[in-house]
């Protein structure tokens, strides 16, 4: 999360999940064991800003529910030293095109068995060297 934060320059939001095994159905067979406090999913949630400092967790003990207070022009000065659609941007080389139309999954093409090519025929003249040697 924090490299996310980091990268875009941006408050990262993360709210993952706490499990114990009493959270699942009974008949759910969990590789971390039957006791039912046994943690399965052990969350981490976090605020992160755009610097990638914790604003708030990683909690990882329980169920919670973060807050924290953020400074929205962080967001304005990360963007001085890594701007990547700003001014770091080159509209002049490269474009992104959405193609909207919907597409098989997979595809499978053929390969095509390479095919040698013959060594280009020699002319006379070094043909008559070749042999005279």
């Amino acid at each position: 999360m924090r490299h996310i934060a980091v990268e875009g320059r941006c408050f990262v939001l993360s709210c993952n999940q706490f499990n114990r095994r009493r959270d699942f159905p009974p008949d759910y067979r969990a590789v971390f064991g039957e006791e039912p406090d046994a943690i399965v999913c052990r969350g981490g949630s976090c605020v992160v800003d755009p610097f990638g400092n914790f604003l708030a967790g990683p909690h990882m003990e329980g169920e919670t529910i973060l807050t924290a207070e953020i400074d929205r022009a962080q967001i304005v000065r990360g963007k001085y030293d890594l701007d990547v659609v700003g001014h770091y941007a080159r509209p002049d080389i490269f474009q992104l095109h959405v193609d909207e139309q919907p597409k098989q999954p997979v595809t499978i093409r053929k390969v095509e068995p390479l095919v040698e090519e013959e060594p280009p025929a020699r002319s006379g003249r070094q043909a008559a060297a070749r042999s005279a040697d």
